[in-house]
């Protein structure tokens, strides 16, 4: 006989509730208070009460703890070394939004091989947020699955809507909620119009369903979250980090009454997805703000140990350390030299 009801599933699994797994990975209140001062500095640099930039980075997407750990290690260094011009965020991505098919990220298949084990994939994520921010590094994540926050977010300084999901209503809502500041990615078309109203959207209160922190279905009612800000990825009709761009979104931030401020993403379409053009996408960025274009508050680079991707092979075995499995990425070296370059340029502006 056919099922009226669950047709299509095919096992239900009782997942970890988020009280008990922060229970396992608890913040201290040391660490509570520096996330919260991160966040402040974001929001002031976004304000432009702060004239340092944002400096999102790190790799596409996190894969292997052990390497991200390392590659947080080596970034802490140079955000102690550039802060008085950089404000230096990891990028830590743990989930991954797909076109079509494909791995989806370190919470929901950590072992790349779709097992699909999503509680030893949050704790590992939990685990890895609590010891980068212990390094005294900030992590900036995308926020893409609804429930997840829960798990997580106490542990994000900065968080991203994806160009896929920036015109979600579920995200939108959601972000509203959120204790950080939120970037929204232009639509994949390039088009600015869905960031904007992603933005708009999110100032303000709504209610939507969710979970606490003990795992119970619930309304949740929010406040609005005002730190919504536009991030440029470029889109199918090109690269859109141009002056000329720029020019238009102020104008068109302006209009609909919002902060004339963007974050420029150096990857994905900016990049025609050639990971080496990032630093021609940051030599842009960096002339304009020698010119005096001070709208471009900040930017994401995709870097990792080592440059370029790869696939996942069968034998996991097999995978090289500190490489991409999703975009390729810049290597750490050249990290250095881009940041070091954007360092110098800032250091003759004036103040």
């Amino acid at each position: 006989m056919e099922k009226l009801n669950d047709a299509n599933i095919c096992s239900i699994k009782p997942l970890v509730t988020p009280e008990h797994l922060k229970e396992d990975f608890p913040v201290s209140d040391a660490l509570k208070d520096q996330i919260i001062l991160n966040r402040k500095e974001i929001r002031n640099i976004l304000e432009k009460k702060d004239k340092r930039m944002l400096a999102i980075v790190g790799p596409c997407s996190i894969h292997d703890p052990v390497a991200a750990l390392e590659y947080a290690t080596k970034l802490v260094a140079l955000r102690e070394k550039y802060k008085s011009r950089l404000c230096i965020i990891m990028r830590v991505y743990f989930e991954k939004p797909r076109t079509a098919l494909g791995w989806r990220g370190l919470i929901l298949d950590p072992d790349l091989d779709d097992s699909y084990k999503l509680e030893k994939g949050l704790r590992q994520a939990r685990k890895l947020l609590l010891e980068i921010n212990n390094l005294g590094l900030p992590a900036g994540s995308e926020i893409l699955d609804p429930i997840v926050p829960q798990y997580i977010s106490d542990l994000i300084s900065w968080a991203a809507i994806g160009a896929r999901t920036t015109e979600s209503q579920t995200h939108r809502e959601l972000t509203s909620g959120l204790s950080m500041p939120v970037g929204f990615k232009n639509g994949t078309d390039g088009s600015m119009d869905v960031a904007i109203n992603g933005i708009h959207s999110a100032q303000h209160p709504h209610s939507f369903i969710g979970i606490d922190k003990k795992g119970q279905t619930c309304v949740l009612s929010t406040a609005g979250n005002k730190t919504g800000h536009p991030i440029l990825r470029g889109g199918k009709r090109g690269p859109n980090y141009y002056e000329e761009i720029i020019e238009d979104t102020e104008e068109l931030l302006i209009k609909e009454g919002l902060r004339p401020v963007v974050l420029i993403d150096c990857s994905h379409e900016n990049s025609g997805k050639k990971y080496y053009r990032q630093e021609r996408v940051m030599n842009s960025i960096m002339d304009q703000r020698s010119r005096g274009r001070d709208s471009i508050v900040g930017f994401m680079l995709e870097s990792n140990i080592h440059e370029g991707k790869q696939s996942i092979p069968e034998d996991k075995n097999q995978l090289a350390y500190g490489v991409s499995i999703t975009d390729a990425c810049i290597s750490f070296e050249s990290t250095i030299q881009i940041l070091d370059s954007a360092y110098q340029v800032l250091g003759k502006l004036k103040s």
